[in-house]
């Protein structure tokens, strides 16, 4: 799940010189994910991983790093 996240956040969203060199907790919104990336992300989320992502839990702590992100994503995934 990570590295599709990562892949598109890094091919789509945010450009930096060395994705590999950014970990899993680093500051996605620092590096340069804005809120119109973030909408981005969110409906590729969706649409990749069968998830709805609800607009209230749009923040930060969410949002923040890929290990955020796939924390959110398994807490709506239905198992």
């Amino acid at each position: 799940m990570k590295k599709k996240l990562r892949d598109f956040i890094f091919q789509e969203l945010i450009f930096v010189a060395e994705p590999g060199q950014f970990s899993d907790d680093d500051d996605l919104l620092e590096a340069g994910l804005d809120s119109m990336g973030i909408m981005r992300l969110i409906m590729f989320i969706e649409n990749e991983y069968g998830v709805t992502l609800p607009d209230t839990e749009i923040e930060p702590s969410n949002v923040q790093s890929l290990n955020a992100l796939e924390q959110w994503i398994l807490r709506h995934k239905k198992g």
